[in-house]
């Protein structure tokens, strides 16, 4: 039995990465710990490492982990750019995450960080084994598109 399952009444989907990866983003866009933990791999060696953070290992530490963040509120986090490797049982997409800051007075801007999402395909269906998500360097952000560049990166 799984580790992490769905809350009840979750429709957690899980037939493709993509879907996977859907989940994933609206569990931390409503700071959803039981969603979140939903599409995670039922497996000791699962990993995350948080923007600026090191490596969690595990699905206690990254329940842990992500609880301490969504503690603080949701995290508006739009995955962009994504471009997908796909084999029978593993996928693995890369991404640009946009990020939307509020800072003081209420003006808002956009943060962006690289993020690598690893799936695996498991008897429950496709599931998160790994997500690595770092802050965009100045150098990585003509790749995010002309337009798209924020003016300062945070």
């Amino acid at each position: 039995m799984p580790r992490n399952p769905p809350r009840a009444g979750a429709a957690i989907a899980g037939n493709t990465p993509d879907e996977v990866e859907a989940e994933f983003y609206e569990a931390m866009q409503g700071a959803d710990l039981e969603r979140m933990m939903a599409v995670w791999a039922d497996d000791d060696d699962v990993v995350c490492v948080h923007p600026g953070g090191g490596r969690v290992v595990g699905p206690a530490a990254i329940r842990e982990s992500f609880g301490a963040i969504f503690a603080n509120g949701a995290v508006p986090a739009v995955p962009e750019q994504v471009r997908r490797l796909h084999w029978l049982s593993a996928a693995m997409h890369h991404l640009v995450e946009r990020v939307e800051v509020v800072l003081e007075g209420g003006r808002r801007e956009s943060a962006w960080v690289l993020v690598t999402n690893v799936y695996v395909k498991t008897p429950q269906g496709w599931r998160m084994a790994a997500h690595h998500a770092s802050p965009a360097s100045l150098q990585e952000l003509p790749s995010i598109g002309p337009g798209d560049a924020p003016t300062t990166l945070h």
